[in-house]
């Protein structure tokens, strides 16, 4: 079922004609007339200044702040390329732009910063964040992206996200409850192994613990992390086992492999020692530790997810951050906490149950269903601006996040119809 492939030539041609790049910045109001140019600029403008200046939470109300998302990146873990620096980072910081606005409605700005010290990127956003209603972390490498955000979320008080890290905890851990359901495994009784051990990896693993997942293992270039090395920071100790273990034996009888690596990682012999009816997901960008293919023919019994486009089960971010930060920002979230990312989590498995709307058949020519084959929704789907952000919203007034009072829920899922899913 792969889709034919992309050509490097069309790639360039997509990104520079009609004209350069993938986002602009468009006008919300008209400036037709003398009176228009007078409201939008001097002297009308000055009247929404002053009241901002009595009170800032105005802002929300005259400015474009509430709908806007910065997207933030210094370029040193860019999708599958690596340290690329910031500069280079900038279509793949253009492209969230694209899919925030194409699937939530949000505005957003890639903002570029060129360093890799902690101090100064933490400075520079903080110093830019009035700006904004959100702040999406992007392609930042680990360790140094625990630090970051950990500074940032304390600091602000807008949402502030990795997307690397939580998105991709997020959409797995929809997908392992579906494929928890579909092969009659309890979460509480899972035993997870997680090739890998970056950004993405730890925090997967901190929110399938969150989900009551008690034996995690993971895995790093180095092998099984245990707790009689001496070269583990601070994030990997929180998952190192108790004593030393071989790759095959982290493997053997694990019923879910989450590769967050890179091909070659972990191989067929691996998985052959895993459980009766594995969960196997191979998350490597643009190319899985192990294809589908030769893993469906070695266990035909195992559900399989990848990150890629042209497989069943792409385990995608654009299934969570664009529909998380609408949640949060709609109703004026200070932090994006646990609870938030596990509504969505929920949320993503539950609607993936739903009966599939013929339209998503045509856009992926084939039928789906929920099952083995279709553990967690179409990005396409449009119901997801809905679904996952009202549960987002509703989790971020429930846990203290957001200090709304009366929200109505089924009037918001209304609104966000009406405005979004169409």
């Amino acid at each position: 079922m792969s889709n034919k492939a992309v050509t490097d030539q069309e790639a360039l041609h997509y990104h520079e004609f009609p004209q350069p790049g993938k986002i602009s910045v468009e006008v919300t109001k008209r400036v037709d007339t003398q009176k228009d140019l007078s409201m939008a600029y001097t002297p009308g403008v000055a009247v929404p200044c002053l009241e901002i200046q009595k009170d800032p939470s105005t802002a929300y109300r005259y400015t474009a702040k509430r709908n806007l998302v910065a997207v933030i990146s210094n370029g040193t873990a860019v999708l599958g390329l690596g340290n690329i620096g910031a500069l280079a980072s900038k279509p793949v910081m253009e492209g969230k732009g694209v899919l925030f606005k194409t699937f939530s409605g949000l505005d957003s700005f890639d903002i570029e910063v060129a360093t890799e010290d902690i101090d100064e990127f933490c400075k520079a956003v903080e110093l830019i964040s009035p700006t904004f209603g959100g702040i999406n972390l992007e392609d930042i490498k680990a360790p140094e992206c625990f630090e970051i955000e950990k500074r940032l979320v304390e600091k602000l008080d807008i949402p502030v996200m990795h997307d690397d890290q939580h998105g991709t905890a997020v959409i797995s851990t929809a997908a392992i409850m579906n494929a928890c359901e579909l092969s009659n495994k309890k979460i509480k009784d899972l035993k997870i192994v997680v090739i890998g051990a970056g950004a993405a990896a730890i925090s997967c693993a901190r929110l399938y613990k969150h989900i009551g997942v008690q034996n995690i293992l993971m895995i790093d270039s180095k092998g099984v992390i245990d707790s009689s090395r001496d070269d583990l920071n601070e994030y990997k100790k929180e998952f190192a086992a108790p004593a030393p273990l071989t790759q095959a034996e982290a493997f053997r009888d694990a019923d879910v492999a989450v590769g967050l690596s890179r091909p070659g990682t972990f191989s067929i012999e691996d998985i052959l020692l895993m459980a009766k009816d594995p969960i196997i997901f191979t998350l490597a960008n643009p190319t899985p530790e192990i294809m589908p293919d030769e893993t469906k023919a070695s266990r035909a019994d195992a559900i399989v997810a990848t990150g890629r486009s042209d497989f069943a089960n792409q385990v995608n971010n654009v299934l969570g951050f664009p529909f998380i930060f609408r949640g949060a920002m709609d109703v004026g979230a200070k932090k994006i906490n646990m609870e938030m990312k596990v509504a969505a989590a929920c949320s993503l498995a539950e609607l993936a149950k739903q009966e599939v709307p013929e339209y998503l058949h045509k856009v992926h020519n084939r039928e789906l269903r929920y099952g083995k084959e279709y553990i967690i929704p179409s990005p396409f789907d449009k119901r997801l601006v809905v679904e996952v952000s009202s549960a987002v919203a509703a989790a971020a007034i429930e846990s203290g996040s957001s200090d709304m009072k009366d929200f109505d829920i089924e009037l918001y899922k209304k609104e966000l119809s009406k405005k979004y899913s169409k």
